[in-house]
């Protein structure tokens, strides 16, 4: 039977966008700015990811101690929350539609791999939260998953397929367990 072989891992044909300075810059200004509690400020982050490619939208609060992987395959819509140490992952596009929340240390993965293979390969596929998606504290979504408008993943649950709009998932995997309803 064969192995794991991670010494042949090469994840060509994946490039993180960027150059090295820039990857190597934005390295240290997530550390400093977005990952610590010490910068409190959501309007001088949005300028932050912005100078860095990010494509932000208007009112979007970013709360502390967040991680964001490579800012220039980020796109957030318009009154967004994002909650204290969300990861967001973005080896390629996420796009975050507007009215989102993703709470406390919820997770966005575009990446995996392919375990099948000796080599361990990189596997990357974009996330999509439509419109009002809500994540719940703790939740996981992982590459290739598109949250339909309005669709929440309750806490501590994981998407392993697309959520449903206006649909509430829960468990791991996360199911749909029934209609989200907005009555007010």
């Amino acid at each position: 039977m064969l192995k794991t072989d991670l010494s042949s891992y090469n994840n060509h044909p994946f490039h993180p966008g960027g150059n090295a300075i820039k990857r190597l810059v934005w390295f240290y200004v997530n550390a400093a700015f977005f990952k610590t509690s010490l910068i409190p400020s959501s309007g001088f982050k949005v300028f932050i990811l912005r100078m860095f490619g990010a494509r932000i939208g208007k009112n979007v609060t970013i709360k502390p101690c967040v991680n964001i992987k490579y800012p220039w395959f980020l796109q957030i819509g318009d009154e967004t929350w994002i909650g204290e140490n969300v990861w967001i992952d973005c080896l390629v596009i996420i796009t975050i539609g507007a009215n989102v929340c993703l709470s406390q240390g919820a997770v966005l993965l575009t990446g995996s791999h392919n375990y099948k293979n000796r080599s361990f390969d990189l596997i990357t596929k974009s996330v999509i939260l439509e419109d009002g998606v809500w994540i719940g504290a703790g939740a996981t979504v992982n590459h290739g998953i598109t949250a339909g408008s309005h669709s929440v993943l309750t806490s501590g649950s994981i998407a392993t397929k697309d959520l449903l709009p206006y649909s509430i998932y829960q468990g791991n995997p996360a199911i749909k367990v029934r209609e989200r309803e907005i009555t007010s």
